[in-house]
């Protein structure tokens, strides 16, 4: 009788899962919570993050945990949007990208609207929430549409909104029309029970443009701001996190997006004042926070 490793048992199961999911789309099993590996060779332990933490918490909750003093960077998963909004993003890969939020307890997956059906179906029973963008990239369509695509969305299963903002109208000073834009998504996701992020796309903004951005965010009702789209020419600095959260203070979110590649990046963002990371690399960030 042929006898198989867990290790390779596991990649088993795992590639057999994620083939039936994307024929069936239905909600991905996870046995005692623990994802596959691709490590034969006895190295998962040091190449494994998602492993060690699950070693880490045995019997524990995730900050308090007994089996030795867990370094607190290893939350940095649960601040973590695992992101993927290349527009030729394929099914197979949307599945990996919920498989690796199941496996490190990533806040959520940000994916563009096409993709929140599967993604609801695929992470249905896990602490991992699904987001989708509205007005994305420009932010210039008009708020009505945005409010619409905030209610399609939620109708497929998405609880958090990330909306550019109708950047023009920030240029014109057209400050009013900014607000509207902002609150009718805002309407719309909190109807749904959905929390709202604002892109105010730093890198087309001066820092006057963003102080107002911000201000009009908060007082449009808005969960967080966030730098970003990732398609604009620039991405999150430390600066203009810190920037963000001075002005709205402690009683909204910081997303920090766009250029957010690895472990030091993220602990300068979250440093600044983020409170969430908006990044592809997020895998990669949580293997270097369980190293270090």
């Amino acid at each position: 009788m042929t006898h198989y490793s867990p290790a390779a048992i596991e990649q088993i199961i795992e590639e057999v899962t994620r083939e039936v999911l994307l024929r069936l789309s239905q909600p991905a099993p996870v046995k005692n919570g623990a994802a596959a590996c691709n490590c034969a060779d006895g190295s998962c332990v040091q190449n494994c993050a998602d492993k060690v933490q699950q070693v880490v918490q045995a019997g524990a909750a995730r900050v308090t945990a007994t089996l030795g003093t867990q370094p607190t960077e290893t939350n940095v998963a649960r601040l973590i949007d695992h992101t993927l909004l290349k527009p030729d993003a394929s099914q197979d890969q949307i599945a990996q990208l919920c498989y690796e939020a199941r496996a490190n307890h990533f806040a959520s997956v940000c994916v563009n609207p096409t993709h929140v059906r599967l993604c609801a179906q695929l992470l249905k029973g896990s602490d991992v929430k699904v987001c989708t963008v509205v007005g994305f990239p420009l932010g210039a369509t008009p708020a009505t549409v945005k409010a619409y695509e905030t209610q399609q969305a939620i109708r497929d299963g998405a609880t958090e909104i990330d909306m550019v903002i109708n950047i023009g109208a920030v240029k014109s000073h057209d400050y009013r029309a900014v607000h509207e834009d902002i609150a009718a998504v805002t309407r719309a996701a909190h109807a749904g029970n959905a929390l709202v992020k604002v892109i105010i796309e730093t890198a087309l903004l001066t820092d006057e443009e963003k102080v107002i951005a911000c201000q009009l965010a908060k007082a449009a009702g808005a969960d967080f701001v966030k730098t970003s789209t990732g398609f604009g020419p620039g991405g999150a600095t430390v600066a203009d996190v810190a920037l963000m959260r001075r002005v709205v203070g402690a009683e909204m979110g910081v997303k920090a997006s766009g250029g957010v590649r690895d472990y030091a990046d993220a602990q300068a963002m979250i440093q600044a004042g983020a409170t969430r990371i908006g990044a592809s690399a997020g895998v990669r960030i949580v293997k270097e926070a369980v190293t270090r």
